[in-house]
């Protein structure tokens, strides 16, 4: 948003300093051209006089010194003609217009030779043009016997207008290069507080009730506003709180209870004689135990939303293979083969404590419980080339219809022909929420032919790189295990 601020800011900026270095450029050549017309029109018009006053050789001997002392000077071309447009007195000059006859500009001829003199000249510019021709009528009125002509250089004229277009064009720099330090800073006394607001919005999305915006720059409005999110923040986070403390109280003081409730019932069976009163009492005690299975499910989670642990760096690989190893006889029992490929023997991760094995068992959890016997479930790790470590866990049971596979995640979720099976429907609730709040997350997608895959993101200690060419992945021994 900064550069694509600063960015209009300079395109206006630049516009504004065209439309005023130009027309004053443009002015000053046009007043350069008329101090050079009058400069000339003076010295042509005493040629006139001494034109007119020509009656005897010796008069047309002294206006022909007169002109090429003038044309060697100034090194212009002078030219005088009669009524007819014949010339009487001509003189050429050794400067850079001085071969250049000005008989050939027939315009300026004819006004002269019709009474007017040239009031006007071709604005001089840096590149040109080299010469101007003026004419002055010889006489007035009805008695024009005559005109002279002045082909002048412009040599001296186009050093003074370059020199003064390059003080414009310096002082145009000078003034875009101070105005762009000034929109730079106003950019960023603007911005600042706007992008501290930005971060403090994504923490606060993130799950980090903590973010705040602390800058307490910019304009009155956005000040303003930094005070009211902060205090909405302050609300959510007392409001949710408030929540979260009161589940994790609820199914800490209910546990108790509880525990005594379903020791009664233990206590209670030897006393119960065979028939329906004893299939009723397993039934009551499953289902005390299933309600002491959801209070700890509740209680984990209101202890993870409550975002008291921090991440911490840790050893993936290992924990994968740690829990693997203690699942293994489980799966065996079931009549299922968990298998572990292509382990590294590190890979380094940021994530809250034992993440990976909470995450990874209840993933194993859920495979045992609803992979038929037979089946089989894989294991896999890798690093990724966008900074994160990758952990797969597939399997070849029934699956789940895609339509109904993000449902998988949610909380208390079971599926109609599941609702027997032991289990709270918290455990990937749990997962994915240990795999978001350590920067992460956890996937679900159907596998080939058949079964389900999860996949859960944990992020490298030092991310990505995304300012160089190449991204770094999650290391183990100091060596990268994925590359680009």
């Amino acid at each position: 948003m900064r550069r694509r601020l600063l960015v209009v800011l300079m395109v206006l900026m630049g516009v504004a300093a065209l439309l005023l270095c130009v027309p004053l450029a443009e002015a000053y050549a046009r007043g350069r051209t008329e101090h050079l017309l009058l400069q000339r029109r003076s010295e042509a018009v005493r040629f006139a006089d001494l034109a007119d006053r020509a009656g005897s050789a010796a008069d047309r001997a002294e206006l022909s010194a007169e002109i090429g002392r003038y044309a060697q000077l100034y090194g212009a071309s002078v030219t005088v003609v009669d009524a007819a447009g014949a010339t009487v007195a001509r003189a050429s000059g050794a400067g850079p217009a001085g071969g250049t006859a000005p008989e050939a500009a027939s315009e300026p001829r004819r006004r002269a030779l019709t009474g007017r003199s040239t009031d006007r000249l071709p604005t001089v510019r840096p590149w040109g043009p080299d010469r101007v021709v003026l004419a002055e009528p010889v006489g007035r009125d009805e008695r024009v016997s005559g005109a002279v002509l002045m082909a002048v250089p412009t040599a001296a004229a186009r050093r003074d207008v370059t020199l003064r277009w390059s003080l414009i064009a310096a002082g145009a720099v000078a003034a875009f290069a101070a105005a762009a330090l000034v929109a730079a800073g106003i950019t960023r006394w603007l911005l600042r507080p706007v992008l501290d607001l930005d971060r403090a919005v994504a923490g606060l999305a993130a799950g980090s009730l903590r973010a705040r915006a602390v800058s307490d720059t910019g304009p009155p409005e956005l000040r303003r506003l930094r005070r009211h999110f902060n205090g909405m923040a302050e609300a959510v986070a007392d409001s949710l709180g408030r929540q979260r403390a009161f589940v994790a109280d609820a199914s800490h003081q209910l546990r108790n209870p509880l525990a005594t409730l379903v020791l009664q019932l233990e206590n209670v069976e030897p006393h119960i004689a065979d028939g329906p009163g004893l299939a009723e009492h397993a039934r009551a005690l499953d289902e005390a135990e299933r309600l002491e299975e959801l209070l700890d499910g509740l209680l984990a989670l209101a202890r993870l939303e409550s975002g008291t642990a921090r991440p911490v760096d840790q050893d993936l690989a290992g924990a994968v293979r740690g829990r693997v190893e203690a699942w293994e006889p489980v799966f065996r029992a079931a009549g299922l083969v968990l298998a572990a490929g292509g382990l590294p023997r590190e890979l380094r991760v940021r994530a809250l404590p034992d993440a990976a094995g909470r995450i990874l068992d209840a993933l194993l959890d859920n495979a045992v419980k609803f992979v038929p016997s037979g089946g089989r479930v894989e294991v896999a790790v890798s690093g990724s080339p966008g900074g994160e470590a990758l952990v797969r866990v597939a399997d070849d049971g029934p699956g789940v219809p895609a339509g109904r596979r993000e449902l998988l995640l949610g909380r208390f979720a079971r599926a109609p022909e599941h609702q027997n099976l032991p289990g709270s429907g918290l455990g990937l609730a749990i997962a994915e929420e240990i795999a978001r709040l350590s920067g992460g997350g956890l996937e679900v997608s159907g596998n080939d032919p058949r079964g389900l895959v999860f996949v859960f993101r944990l992020p490298c200690p030092g991310g990505g790189a995304p300012d160089t060419g190449r991204r770094r992945s999650c290391t183990g021994n100091g060596q990268p295990y994925a590359e680009r």
